[in-house]
């Protein structure tokens, strides 16, 4: 039916004939065999596969910890607040907020200004 005008060039590099003399396989030119960089989980410190990687705030999870440090229920990229590099639950987030008015005192840290007070003191210029 159809005649081809020219000579026939030689496959690819990347195509190889199939043995039974037919059609040819096309190998994928992204396919490397180098070593990958073996990322580890923030919680349990175990490898973590591509297919179960989580990341959030630029940690890495797998998915089945990523959950709240208070309750431990599993989180979603959608239903986490962090704070200082710990993950929360929205409505323990809140809560923890909300038991002492600010964010250092409800999640278990000095507050700010107790950390001013003893700088002023070491330097001699507490004010009243």
């Amino acid at each position: 039916m159809f005649q081809a005008t020219g000579a026939a060039s030689p496959p690819p590099a990347h195509e190889v004939k199939n043995s039974s003399g037919g059609s040819t396989v096309q190998r994928s030119k992204s396919f490397s065999l180098k070593a990958q960089v073996k990322e580890m989980c923030t919680a349990c410190q175990k490898t973590v596969y591509p297919m179960e990687r989580l990341v959030a705030d630029k940690f890495v999870f797998h998915n089945s910890c990523f959950c709240c440090k208070h309750c431990h229920t599993k989180l979603s990229l959608g239903s986490y607040a962090a704070l200082h590099g710990e993950f929360y639950c929205k409505p323990h987030f809140q809560q923890l907020f909300k038991s002492k008015g600010n964010y250092d005192e409800g999640f278990g840290r000095k507050q700010h200004k107790e950390l001013w007070v003893h700088k002023e003191v070491e330097n001699g210029t507490k004010s009243a």
